[in-house]
């Protein structure tokens, strides 16, 4: 690439990981001390972001200009497709039948984050949402392998119960290259990643509510 672009993401991510607080339910999840209610609202609440995010990553590629882009988009949109049978397992896992989950009341200060997803996709600007997207798909690795993790240790969860998380935690060297490609695909058209930051730092933002949505009120 002509450019550094792995170095210019990851810049941008260590500035999005010194904004807006800290992650409260993880560490809880990690340690055990995480209620079985909250692991509950967490199956139902990611149950309406994956099938929220799978539709808007699906206009995201329709609206790319680069194919690289496009490519990008595309996959990620397959991939929460892939999660949302993982996801019901988890579920079953933590008690819910598909009826508990279709009842369930979602938070507001959780649906926040795809909420936010769905309106970078109808603004019509793929490029800050490329950014944004990509800038805050690291620390959500981080946190699914702790939070396997935890559920094998602590809550006594089988593989399938945990391969949603496994999912999201596993390296996934091909995406991330396809996500650099996209990103340098789309700095050549002359946009800069100063003009996305707001962007990137308010989904970085909405992703930390609702993880500590969850922890103040299933917690």
């Amino acid at each position: 690439m002509p450019r550094n672009t792995k170095a210019l993401l990851e810049r941008v991510r260590e500035e999005l990981k010194h904004d807006g607080g800290t992650n409260r339910l993880v560490p809880l999840i990690a340690s055990g001390e995480a209620s079985v209610e909250a692991l509950k609202a967490l199956a139902a609440e990611e149950d309406r972001i994956v099938r929220s995010d799978w539709r808007a990553f699906l206009t995201l590629a329709a609206q790319s200009t680069e194919l690289p882009q496009r490519e990008f988009f595309s996959t990620v949109a397959s991939g929460e497709g892939l999660a949302l049978a993982k996801l019901g397992d988890f579920a079953a896992a933590c008690g819910l039948s598909p009826d508990d989950v279709a009842d369930y009341r979602a938070l507001p200060g959780c649906q926040a984050y795809p909420s936010y997803v769905a309106r970078l996709a109808l603004d019509g600007n793929p490029h800050d949402a490329l950014l944004a997207i990509l800038a805050n798909f690291a620390e959500w690795g981080g946190y699914c392998a702790t939070i396997a993790a935890a559920l094998r240790e602590h809550y006594g969860f089988d593989d399938a119960g945990c391969a949603f998380f496994d999912f999201f935690a596993e390296p996934a060297p091909e995406l991330d290259e396809l996500g650099l490609r996209a990103l340098d695909a789309v700095l050549d058209t002359g946009w800069a990643v100063s003009g996305a930051m707001p962007q990137a730092l308010l989904l970085h933002s909405y992703e930390l509510m609702f993880w500590n949505t969850l922890a103040d009120e299933k917690a």
